[in-house]
């Protein structure tokens, strides 16, 4: 799991015009919390926030006043026309050696079967509980060969060592679907008819 190191500042003005400020200036405003200390409210460089978030789950070393901090994004708010632009964070505040809940993407790999099979992904992403400096990145779950009918459980995949699942072993994560038959010909031969009506 990578770690990226980002400085932050302490933000002391709050409310909607603190916020646009903030992020006028290309920073993201934040908020630290866990452990059970009071949550601290930062400013965080906008550009380098962004490309660590393109990890999920990443690893966030904070410099904030010449003290360093680890942390893991809990939320990020994103603006809703433009995702390149990021409007708030959450970060929990990790130990090293502490374990944490995250949800970790779920990827496919193979072929299924041939024929008209369809895979539907009924969770993309999996919960797990790792220690926080060794969370995986994702999971990768092979297809390969797979009829409609097959379903893979949380029980079926391979975690990282040192993780375990956080949900029913026996939830269904993928399931292979047999692809319906179309029904446009009736429809057309409807539209036929209401044209001569």
């Amino acid at each position: 799991m990578s770690e990226v190191k980002i400085s932050a500042e302490v933000r002391t003005e709050f409310g909607k015009g603190a916020s646009r400020r903030v992020r006028r200036e290309n920073k993201v405003p934040g908020v630290l919390y866990g452990h059970g200390a009071d949550p601290v409210h930062l400013t965080l460089p906008g550009h380098e926030l962004l490309l660590a978030l393109r990890t999920p789950n990443v690893l966030i070393s904070l410099d904030v006043d010449g003290k360093t901090q680890l942390a893991i994004p809990k939320a990020v708010q994103r603006d809703a026309l433009r995702q390149g632009i990021l409007k708030h964070v959450d970060l929990l505040l990790v130990r090293s050696g502490e374990k944490v809940t995250v949800e970790i993407p779920v990827h496919t790999e193979g072929e299924l079967a041939p024929g008209n099979n369809l895979l539907e992904h009924v969770l993309s992403t999996l919960p797990v509980e790792a220690e926080a400096t060794h969370i995986p990145t994702e999971v990768t779950v092979s297809i390969a060969g797979l009829e409609a009918g097959a379903s893979i459980l949380a029980k079926d995949i391979p975690l990282p060592s040192g993780s375990k699942l956080s949900i029913d072993e026996d939830a269904v994560v993928l399931q292979v679907l047999s692809a319906q038959a179309e029904e446009a010909p009736a429809e057309s031969a409807e539209g036929d008819a209401s044209a001569e009506a």
